[in-house]
């Protein structure tokens, strides 16, 4: 049995914080809470914010999202019925990590890119 507070290993194989990296460390999981900073978004609203995510993939990791506690799903009792989804405080606490990576993509992106060209070259010679 985990103590979570003294027992989280995520090097350890068997840690169940294993599952919580997977989750976050997903490209859309971390497109999704940064879209949502500060906002409520809709369903559409969040197909836009990420373009290229799938209705399928948007559904799996919203839910999963929801289920982690770090996205809140509100449903509002109106026709045509509303639902919204935020940032919960323990999502909005991932903003300070998330925000670097995505700073770090964007200033580095061409660079891994001509790496990549590069490395393709040397293996096509």
């Amino acid at each position: 049995m985990y103590h979570w507070a003294r027992d989280v290993d995520p090097f350890d194989r068997t840690c169940p914080s294993r599952g919580l990296l997977a989750s976050l460390a997903d490209k859309w999981s971390i497109l999704i809470i940064v879209s949502l900073d500060g906002q409520e978004l809709r369903y559409s609203d969040l197909d836009h914010a990420v373009d290229g995510i799938s209705p399928k993939m948007l559904t799996q990791r919203l839910h999963s999202l929801v289920g982690d506690g770090l996205v809140r799903r509100v449903a509002h009792d109106e026709i045509p019925p509303r639902v919204v989804y935020s940032l919960t405080d323990l999502g909005a606490s991932l903003l300070p990590v998330f925000y670097p990576l995505v700073g770090w993509l964007i200033e580095h992106t061409a660079e891994v890119e001509e790496y990549r060209e590069q490395q393709l070259e040397a293996e096509g010679a």
